[in-house]
Parts: C-alpha cells; sequence; structure tokens
C-alpha cells in the first residue's frame, strides 16, 4: 500500500539497505574472531592472536558504528518524508470530498487518521521498520554461519523454529485486529473533543462541563481499554517468544557441550555457534516485539490509506465542458429534485423549475427549511441533484469540471469563514494573486477599513481560530471584501447583511450594489430592506416555488411572501 509512497526514494532506500547489510555484517564477524581466538589464541597460549583479535574487534566495532549511523539516519529521513508526502495525498483527497463526505463521516474521525494513524506510520517506517530488517539480516547471517559452524547442532535448532514462529502468527494477527480496534476508539475520542471545543460557548452556557467531561472520560476509559487488550496480547507474544528461543539456546548450549566432551567440535566452534544462536535469538526476539509495531502500522495504513483509495462523489467528468467566456450568469433549474445524504426524506427540492436571467439581481424569500441555501449549494455543485438539471448559460454543472465551476462564484456565507491567519490572508483568499492595494481597496469597499486599521498590526493581524478576535459584524465584512475581491460573474449572498449593525449594514448594501451591477446575483434575505430593490423575488416553501414577482405585486397576492413580510412588520414594531 505505501509502494508509490517509497519508490521516489528508492536510492536512499538501497542506502540505507547496505548501512543494515554493513551493521549486521559487523555483528557477525565477531563470532569468527571469537571462535579464532579461543582456539588458536588461549589454547595456543600466543598473545599475538590476542591483540589481532583485538584489533580485529575494533576495526568491527568502527564499521558497526558508522552502519548504524547510517541506518538511523536514512531509515528516519525516508520515514518523515513518506509520511509527509502520505499526509500531502490524502489531505488533498480531503479537499476534494463534497460536503456528502462529511455528512455521513465525523470531522474526529478524519483528524485523527491525519494525525495519529500517520504518526504510528511514520514511527514504524522510521524507527520499528529499521531494527525489523536489521534483526532479520541479523537472523538470516546468523543461521546460515551457525549451519557453517555445526550442521548438527543447526539441525537440533531447526527443529524449535516451527514452535517459535507459530505464536508470532497466531498473536500477530490478533496484536492487528486489536490496533485496529484500538485506533477506531481513539478516533472516537478526538471527534469528541473536536465537537465540545468548537462548541465550547454552548457548554459552558449551559454549565455542563462536568457532564461532557463525564461523557469524555467515558469514551477514553473504553478506548483505554482496547489499548490494554492489545498491550497484554503483544506481551504475550513477547513474553512466548523470548521463553521459547532462549529456552533453545540453553538446550543447544547443553547439547554443544556433550559434543565438545566427546571431541566432536572445539571449544572455539562451540563458542562461535553460541555466539550465532544468541545473536539469532536476540534477533527472533526482537522481530516479535517489532512484529506488534508492524502489525499496529498496518491497521494504521489501512484505515489512512482507505481515505485515500476512496473516490470523490462530485468529481470532473472524462471530457469537462468549459463554461464560454466570458460568462453571462444565465442560470436555471429544470424540475430538480434532491434529498441531502445525511436525511434523504424529506426531499430538500421537489421538481423545482426556474430561470434567472444574466445580470438579474433575484432574492430568495421563504421560511427555515424551505430550500434556499440548497439551492446555492446545487449552484456550486457542493451535491448533484437526484433529478433533473441545473444549468449555467445553458451548459449542465453536472459536465463542467467543479473547481472551474466555482470560480464563476462569489460567496458570502451567513456563517462567515474565517482561517487562523492574518487579514490580509484572509481576504486575498478570494484572489490570491491580488494586490495588497487591491485587498485594502476590497476592505474599504466592505465597510471593514476602519475596523482593521484599529487593530494592533492592521493588515497583518492574526484573526485566531474561526476569527475569534473579531466580532460577528467584523468577520461578516472580512467575508464580504474577500467577494468583492475575487469579483465573480455570479454573486450568492446567504444573509450578507445579517451580522451588521445598521451603520455598518447601510455602507455595506451600498457596496454591495455596486458589486452587483453587470452580474447575476441572488441573494438570501429575510428582511425586507435587503430584497425590495430585487429586480425579482423567488418565494419558496419545503423546497417547491410556489410564488414570483416583485415586491409590490407579491404583496397584492397576499400569499406566503405578504404573511412573512406582514410578520416582520409586526415584530419590528413590537
Amino acid at each position: 500500500m505505501l509502494g508509490p509512497f517509497l519508490r521516489p526514494y528508492k536510492v536512499r532506500i538501497l542506502a540505507a539497505v547496505l548501512a543494515l547489510c554493513v551493521a549486521a555484517g559487523a555483528v557477525l564477524t565477531i563470532g569468527m574472531g571469537l571462535r579464532k581466538l579461543i582456539d588458536f589464541g588461549f589454547a595456543a597460549n600466543d598473545p599475538r592472536v590476542l591483540n589481532t583479535a583485538l584489533l580485529w574487534l575494533a576495526v568491527m566495532i568502527g564499521l558497526l558504528a558508522l552502519g548504524t549511523f547510517g541506518r538511523y539516519f536514512l531509515v528516519t529521513w525516508i520515514g518523515e518524508r513518506v509520511v509527509a508526502d502520505l499526509r500531502r495525498a490524502v489531505y488533498r483527497r480531503v479537499l476534494q470530498f463534497s460536503p456528502a463526505f462529511f455528512e455521513t463521516r465525523p470531522t474526529g474521525e478524519v483528524l485523527s487518521r491525519l494525525s495519529v494513524d500517520a504518526e504510528v506510520i511514520q514511527t514504524v517506517i522510521g524507527s520499528a521498520a529499521s531494527v525489523a530488517a536489521r534483526n532479520f539480516l541479523l537472523v538470516l547471517g546468523g543461521l546460515i554461519l551457525m549451519a557453517i559452524a555445526s550442521p548438527s547442532l543447526t539441525g537440533a535448532t531447526a527443529l524449535a523454529i516451527p514452535v517459535v514462529v507459530a505464536p508470532i502468527i497466531i498473536f500477530g494477527r490478533k496484536v492487528r485486529r486489536l490496533s485496529r480496534e484500538n485506533q477506531d476508539r481513539i478516533a472516537a475520542v478526538s471527534e469528541h473533543v473536536e465537537e465540545s471545543v468548537n462548541a465550547i460557548r454552548i457548554v459552558q452556557a449551559f454549565a455542563q462541563e462536568d457532564a461532557d467531561l463525564s461523557r469524555f472520560s467515558r469514551r477514553l476509559e473504553y478506548a483505554f481499554a482496547g489499548a490494554v487488550r492489545r498491550i497484554q496480547a503483544r506481551a504475550w507474544l513477547t513474553a512466548t517468544v523470548i521463553l521459547l528461543v532462549f529456552g533453545a539456546v540453553g538446550f543447544v548450549l547443553w547439547l554443544g557441550g556433550r559434543m565438545v566432551l566427546a571431541g566432536e567440535m572445539t571449544g572455539g566452534e562451540l563458542s562461535a555457534f553460541v555466539f550465532y544462536a544468541v545473536v539469532t535469538a536476540g534477533g527472533v526476539g526482537a522481530l516479535s516485539e517489532v512484529w506488534g509495531d508492524l502489525q499496529r502500522a498496518a491497521g494504521a495504513t489501512e484505515r489512512l490509506v482507505g481515505l485515500l483509495v476512496e473516490e470523490p462523489v462530485i468529481k470532473s467528468p472524462s471530457n469537462p465542458i468549459s463554461a464560454p467566456k466570458p460568462i453571462k450568469g444565465h442560470l436555471s433549474f429544470k424540475n430538480v429534485s434532491f434529498g441531502y445524504p445525511a436525511r434523504p426524506e424529506p426531499l430538500a427540492m421537489h421538481s423545482t423549475s426556474f430561470t434567472i436571467n444574466a445580470g438579474e439581481t433575484v432574492a430568495l424569500v421563504g421560511p427555515s427549511g424551505a430550500g434556499k441555501t440548497t439551492i446555492f449549494q446545487l449552484l456550486m455543485r457542493f451535491y448533484d441533484p437526484q433529478v433533473g438539471q441545473i444549468t449555467l448559460d445553458g451548459i449542465d454543472v453536472a459536465q463542467m469540471d467543479p473547481r472551474a465551476l466555482r470560480s464563476n462564484f462569489g460567496f458570502v456565507p451567513q456563517e462567515p469563514g474565517i482561517f487562523s491567519a492574518s487579514v490580509l490572508e484572509n481576504i486575498r483568499f478570494g484572489r490570491p494573486d491580488a494586490t495588497d492595494f487591491e485587498v485594502r481597496a476590497a476592505a474599504e469597499a466592505a465597510a471593514a477599513l476602519d475596523f482593521i486599521e484599529a487593530m494592533p498590526e492592521g493588515f497583518q493581524s492574526d484573526l485566531g481560530q474561526k476569527g475569534v478576535r473579531l466580532s460577528g459584524g467584523q468577520r461578516q465584512r472580512i467575508a464580504i471584501a474577500r467577494a468583492i475581491l475575487r469579483d465573480p460573474p455570479i454573486l450568492l449572498l446567504d444573509e450578507a447583511t445579517s451580522s451588521l449593525d445598521s451603520e455598518s449594514e447601510v455602507r455595506v448594501q451600498a457596496a454591495l450594489e455596486n458589486l452587483q451591477k453587470n452580474r447575476t446575483t441572488l441573494v438570501i434575505a429575510h428582511r425586507l430592506a435587503t430584497v425590495q430593490n430585487a429586480d425579482r423575488i423567488i418565494v419558496l416553501d419545503q423546497g417547491r416555488v410556489v410564488a414570483e414577482g416583485d415586491h409590490n405585486s407579491l404583496m397584492a397576492s397576499e400569499g406566503l411572501y405578504a404573511r412573512l413580510a406582514q410578520l416582520q412588520l409586526k415584530a419590528s414594531h413590537i
């Protein structure tokens, strides 16, 4: 699964493998020096052999140190680089998912995969995989040298291999399953934190801190219980393998001692064999311990790559149709029916049809849940309707590339999206290539210049997460400045002045009226003052168009629009 991310770094991987081989080879050659020292040094009582053995040991230790440095640096670098690339690829895919994806998938789960799961993979690639490869080489090399030193003892040792490998496979599968389960539980904890922090004012306003902490603690303990089960299985795996491996070494040492006493092998050969056996046993023990990490990483990789391979519901067709340039802004809904994925019933739109002419300003009016915001969502192709067709200048929006389609819209939502960045960066989000002068002009047109310049660092002032350092009206004006800077052919205003005081609303409304000239504008608004000057008003109720016309004709018809207007007038006199 990680092959495509490892492939660009094959040269460094080969260098890391070479360093691994040098380090493992240096360890294994120590046994050869040990054999010569005992058989030709101690037995012959020759100090020169002792000196040569010491020199050999020093050289091997030097190679071991160099190999270990290369292995650690290269493998750790590869781990960090691969996980950074993986995170970027997954985040790129997440940005392609439509809002429908996040309706059915908790945001906390996605965050957990990008943080916790990616961290697990990084740890394994940058550390555990290196340790596993090193010990695998030690085990392989140790078995070969054991066979050279004493084929008969190696045969006896080989009988113990199935006994050692069996628990690794059995416990390894269990650790992998428990690791995935534990990561899912951790994701639920992250989801709870994300929801509570986003709604911290609600939690505190209702004095529910203790209740929320209690719910969090239950989820945390549930995750902890899963972690304990995983740790317990891994501990049993490690303990069982060590018991079996070193029990086998003890048996081989006893058997080899009898062979030395019988004159079938020398003391040096037995010492070398035992050295290789200990190295091999230690390698198997380390592999069994790392195996749990590898299984845990496998579970994390499955979850993270699961996001990567998931296809976005809203995507560009294989041969997208380009909209004509310049865009005129003629919009049409033809028998559109739509239900949100998270709540397919009742439908949000019912066989809805209407046309908006190029350059026309149209107000969408109706009670909550009438389908006003849904029209905006469908226009920008955040969702596709189940039935019907939506066109821009006669082209079906489903046949257009979503990004190309959305580049024609300037959107001011009721809840403005403010990023944890400077004022300049937030406004320039509307058009990244805009100059500082253009950003300033847009802020002035949105009646935002006064409060921006009053901030400690002006346009460089950081707004905090979700614009926490601004009032609601100030956040709204930043969003309007962003739309003004974009200068789009089609403008979508969703209660764009709802958070403004009366004085700011007059100034911003004047700026929006200038912005609306020579472009198609759709306005969602409840205030009569906002919609009275619209070229046309479309009245919606329960996902259907129930009336169309200007303010005077709709008031005269005494329908839903007239009732809403009368209720608003009564409320304003209370």
